[in-house]
């Protein structure tokens, strides 16, 4: 793990002039968002975890107009009439992630359960990644994070491509799980010294990288 200390401080005095303007308040504006999500019906809930499987290796603008044409389809249609909505909408791997949303329906009880009574955050991460098929952590801790969870890492290509650049790291050939949670390590420091939760952190550093602020 690279740490320079000039680029750190010119990182960290990105972060903080953001802070102070308008995506500052829209940043808090969407975390308050997620929260209220995460208060909604388990429903609304699963059509967010929905949202994070077809995240995987496809774009978040993407999966998010794919999600709004979707309506309740994720919890209602069967697995041939789901792939063929993805497929219309022409999302790239509908036969894969619809075999998934319709796996994932058999455990919405536990996920329910799991999602109120796990004290531990990190062991409700590996149950997620263990048990719902199309979630690895980058998944798991973007749907964790829209439901108003706010102490995980979202480690996609935007996050390692600014990480890189300020020469924070090495950028990995492969996010393994050591790695992953190697830079999710990095990222709770980088919070911590900016008063930030992960959460916060991961929407000013997408802004940084790509000008948006999504989710």
């Amino acid at each position: 793990m690279l740490h320079s200390y000039g680029k750190m401080e010119s990182f960290l005095e990105a972060i903080k002039d953001l802070q102070q303007g308008k995506t500052g308040t829209t940043i808090k504006q969407r975390i308050k968002e997620f929260k209220e999500l995460g208060n909604k019906s388990m429903d609304r809930i699963f059509s967010e975890l929905c949202f994070c499987i077809t995240t995987a290796n496809c774009s978040a603008e993407r999966c998010i107009e794919v999600q709004k044409k979707m309506g309740n389809g994720f919890l209602t249609l069967f697995e041939t009439e789901l792939a063929s909505k993805l497929k219309e909408f022409k999302y790239r791997f509908p036969n894969i992630r619809a075999k998934y949303i319709i796996q994932a329906r058999k455990l919405q009880g536990e996920l329910k359960s799991n999602i109120k009574t796990y004290k531990d955050l990190h062991k409700l991460r590996e149950w997620i990644v263990k048990n719902i098929k199309g979630l690895g952590y980058k998944e798991a801790s973007h749907f964790l994070r829209n439901i108003g969870f706010t102490d995980y890492a979202i480690i996609d290509f935007h996050i390692l491509d600014l990480l890189t650049k300020f020469n924070l790291i090495e950028k990995p050939k492969t996010l393994t799980k050591t790695k992953y949670l190697e830079i999710e390590e990095l990222l709770e420091k980088i919070a911590g010294g900016l008063n930030l939760n992960l959460a916060e952190l991961d929407l000013y550093m997408w802004y940084m990288e790509t000008g948006k602020i999504l989710k």
